[in-house]
């Protein structure tokens, strides 16, 4: 029997997700993430979690998100990732995100932390 269930790491990604449109999301993160985690995103640049704490409060929110697609691989008992689509928009942008997501969570004395995250784009 899986110790993951896809709908409780879909519940983190969605939280994640209200964040960032929120403009709160390095409140959120650097409560999720374990000490040594890395945000990987579409340009490239490796993340650790004091520098996604420190940089996305207050950065511009994103209007409407949608994940679809979602995939729950099981590693081991305490180690999960949870693949999927998202598209997002704002209005700044001429046009929406949409990248496929991996993040990669790990249960650690009983809590859900993420310990990797990475971004591969679709739109550019």
């Amino acid at each position: 029997m899986s110790r993951f269930q896809r709908d409780e790491l879909l519940e983190l990604e969605n939280a994640g997700w209200q964040a960032l449109c929120d403009s709160t999301g390095g409140t959120f993160y650097g409560d999720l993430m374990t000490e040594d985690a890395l945000f990987i995103l579409v340009n490239g640049t490796a993340m650790t979690r004091e520098q996604i704490a420190g940089s996305l409060n207050g950065s511009p929110g994103w209007d409407s998100y949608e994940i679809t697609d979602a995939r729950m691989i099981e590693v081991s008992e305490d180690v999960a990732a949870l693949v999927y689509r998202a598209t997002a928009t704002r209005a700044d942008l001429p046009e929406p995100f949409t990248a496929v997501m991996t993040s990669l969570y790990r249960r650690i004395e009983g809590r859900l932390r993420l310990a990797l995250y990475q971004q591969t784009t679709i739109t550019h």
